[in-house]
């Protein structure tokens, strides 16, 4: 089933928790329930940044571990699709704090604090992901395309650290709860690649 499913179906369901995100802030009523929309759309559209991020990257651990698997070949082969929802999604979020905090003083005076400036380099680090996401891109910058993909591995460390940094590491339980099995699975790849024991050449 996965292997019929149209990339315009993909497109569709990937856009579905930002449709609800923006249709929560238009049938939003005055200036200020306009604002607490905005307010509260923020954790969403950076839990599905991540989120996505997460299951674009799990892509090839998933391939290793479960060999033949017609699921983890589709991911892999998909997995373009979510990076690019998982930037677009950071892009939200990123904006919609921008325009949550309304002015560029605020906006300087956060910068200092840690889940901030972790938030802001994770996003940066995805913006020429994002750019580079084409099939374009990816003929033209050849072998320095994955390269450059491998920056990914920054912005999930990065965006780990700024979610479970929010409300004084509150959120540590509900950030490894997603980035664990993450953590698990490169840890395997990292071990079945470089360290485990090879035989020895006769």
């Amino acid at each position: 089933m996965l292997s019929r499913l149209s990339p315009y179906w993909l497109w569709a369901l990937l856009a579905l928790p930002g449709l609800g995100v923006l249709a929560g802030i238009l049938s939003a009523e005055g200036a200020e329930a306009t604002g607490t929309a905005i307010h509260g759309a923020l954790h969403p559209t950076g839990e599905f940044a991540a989120r996505f991020m997460i299951i674009a990257m799990l892509a090839s651990p998933l391939a290793l571990v479960f060999r033949g698997w017609r699921g983890p070949r589709w991911l892999k082969r998909n997995r373009r699709y979510f990076g690019v929802a998982a930037f677009f999604y950071a892009l939200a979020h990123t904006v919609l704090y921008l325009i949550d905090l309304s002015t560029v003083q605020k906006i300087v005076v956060d910068i200092p604090k840690f889940y901030i400036w972790t938030g802001w380099i994770a996003f940066v680090i995805l913006v020429p992901l994002g750019v580079t996401s084409s099939d374009y891109f990816v003929r033209r910058m050849g072998r320095s395309w994955k390269t450059l993909q491998r920056a990914t591995y920054a912005a999930a460390v990065l965006t780990l650290l700024h979610w479970a940094a929010l409300h004084d590491w509150g959120g540590i339980g509900t950030a490894l709860v997603h980035f664990g099995p993450l953590a698990v699975l490169e840890g395997y790849r990292v071990w079945y690649w470089y360290l485990r024991p090879r035989p020895e050449a006769a």
